[in-house]
C-alpha cells in the first residue's frame, strides 16, 4: 500500500468517526507513519483520533502533534478545572478515596498519589479526560507493587493465551522489579494493545515497555 493510498484510509476513518470533528485535523504519511496535525475542540477528541488511527490497516507508527484549542465560552479556571477533576475523581468508586490529588496549570491536569491496581490509576485519568478545559494530562499516579515477579508473568502469560484477538506464542514477556517487558511480533496495532492491555491487567504491575513489532 502506497503512503497516499494509506492517507485516503486514515482521512476516511477520521471522517466516519462521530465523537471526532476532523474539520480542522491534517494527515501526512511517510514511510507509514501517520502524523496528525491541526486542532480539535477537546483533549477527548485527540485521544480518539490517535485511538482510531491506530486501527488503521497498514499504520506502522503515528506521531501526535495535535493541539486542544478549547472555544472561549467552555474556557474555565485551573482552579475550577482541579475541583472538576476532584468531584469525578470521587463519584468513581474504582478510585480508593484520598489516594489521587490533582494539580492544573494553564488547562494541563497532573494526577498523582499511589493506587494498588493499575486500573484504578487508568480509571482516574479516564474520569478527568473528558471534562472541558482540560489540554492534556500527566499521569503520575504510582502502582504501589503487592505481588511477586513471577506471579505476574504466569498471570500476564495465561491472559495472552485466554485472548482471542492474539497467537499467544508470538509474544515474550519478562519481568523485573514489577516492570514487564513485551517482546516479539504482532500481525496489527490492535494486536499489539491487546498485549498491553493483558499486561497491565496484572496485579502489581508499575510499568509495560511494549516493544513489540507491528509486521
Amino acid at each position: 500500500m502506497s503512503d497516499e493510498q494509506l492517507r485516503e484510509r486514515v482521512l476516511q476513518a477520521l471522517a466516519f468517526e462521530p465523537s471526532i470533528d476532523d474539520l480542522h485535523i491534517g494527515v501526512a504519511v511517510e514511510n507509514g507513519v501517520v502524523t496528525l496535525s491541526g486542532h480539535v475542540g477537546s483533549y477527548a477528541q485527540k485521544l480518539a483520533a490517535e485511538h482510531t488511527v491506530q486501527h488503521v490497516k497498514g499504520v506502522r507508527g503515528i506521531a501526535q502533534e495535535i493541539q486542544v484549542r478549547t472555544a472561549a465560552a467552555k474556557q474555565l479556571a485551573d482552579d475550577q478545572i482541579a475541583a472538576r477533576a476532584l468531584s469525578i475523581i470521587a463519584w468513581d468508586a474504582t478510585v480508593p478515596d484520598g489516594k489521587v490529588q490533582v494539580t492544573v496549570q494553564k488547562g494541563w491536569v497532573t494526577l498523582s498519589g499511589n493506587v494498588e491496581w493499575f486500573y484504578q490509576r487508568d480509571a482516574a485519568e479516564r474520569a478527568v479526560r473528558k471534562l472541558s478545559g482540560v489540554i492534556g494530562i500527566s499521569n503520575t499516579i504510582e502502582v504501589v507493587p503487592s505481588v511477586r515477579a513471577g506471579d505476574i508473568k504466569r498471570r500476564i502469560e495465561d491472559a495472552l493465551l485466554r485472548s482471542a484477538q492474539l497467537e499467544a506464542n508470538r509474544v515474550q514477556v519478562s519481568v523485573q522489579d514489577n516492570k514487564v517487558t513485551l517482546n516479539g511480533c504482532v500481525n496489527s496495532w490492535s494486536e499489539r494493545g491487546a498485549a498491553e492491555r493483558a499486561a497491565w491487567s496484572a496485579p502489581g504491575v508499575v510499568e509495560v515497555a511494549d516493544r513489540l513489532v507491528v509486521g
